[in-house]
């Protein structure tokens, strides 16, 4: 579990991850573009990103997110 806290136009640029991952937006609005198709998420918000599917974020404002990582055990 990773703790993401984003300011104003900040994010992570489009990457893949080879391991599914749920994001939890706790604060704030975040973009979300998972396989090119954008979302805005807001607070409650829990979106799952699936392995090997680009994916980036996007702070239009102040946000914050949970990520947790699930590995195959």
């Amino acid at each position: 579990m990773t703790l993401f806290a984003f300011a104003v136009g900040q994010g992570l640029t489009e990457h893949t991850s080879p391991f599914d991952a749920l994001v939890m937006v706790l604060e704030g609005v975040l973009t979300l573009t998972i396989g090119g198709m954008a979302m805005r998420a807001e607070p409650g918000t829990l979106v799952r990103m699936p392995a090997g599917i680009p994916h980036a974020v996007d702070a239009p404002q102040a946000a914050r997110m949970l990520l947790t990582m699930l590995k195959a055990s």
